[in-house]
């Protein structure tokens, strides 16, 4: 991803990668407001999960770029259309880009190296009571079902 600093204006001739498309009536996003925010967080999920390390390389690069603009804008506009305020709106967002960064990463490293055993065997009833309690649900499910939760935590639908 290049770091060069570019216009803020997302040209309607951009190259878009896999999965995510510039904001438009024709790009597919559903009507009503609040899915239309799930859809393209889902697709830039499924853009960094194409790639080798995809969320590891994105981490800390330069934002502004068009197709970062293009995903913001999507999300902005629809929790601004679903009735949240600019504030709310703006750090919904960013709750949602990290979110999905650090998610990816996770899945991404135990792609490469799985987790086994090693949280059951680090944790006691003892040493961390209440992470013992809840330990099975830690590590049960998907990432995708993770990623559906947090989804819906982060946007009051759980």
């Amino acid at each position: 991803m290049s770091r060069s600093r570019t216009s803020s204006r997302v040209s309607s001739t951009a190259k878009w990668p896999a999965g995510i498309r510039r904001p438009s009536a024709s790009s597919g996003l559903p009507g009503e407001p609040d899915p239309r925010v799930g859809e393209p967080v889902r697709r830039y999920r499924r853009a960094l999960l194409a790639h080798r390390d995809g969320a590891a390389l994105v981490v800390g690069t330069y934002a502004a770029e068009p197709h970062t603009l293009a995903l913001a804008e999507a999300v902005v506009g629809a929790l601004l259309d679903g009735g949240r305020g600019e504030r709310e709106a703006a750090r919904t967002t960013w709750a949602l880009v990290y979110f999905t960064l650090g998610l990816t990463q996770e899945e991404q490293a135990a792609e490469r190296q799985p987790l086994g055993g090693r949280p059951a065997d680090a944790v006691s009833e003892a040493s961390h009571p209440a992470v013992h309690r809840t330990l099975g649900h830690m590590a049960a499910g998907s990432f995708d079902a993770r990623f559906e939760f947090g989804l819906g935590s982060l946007l009051g639908r759980r």
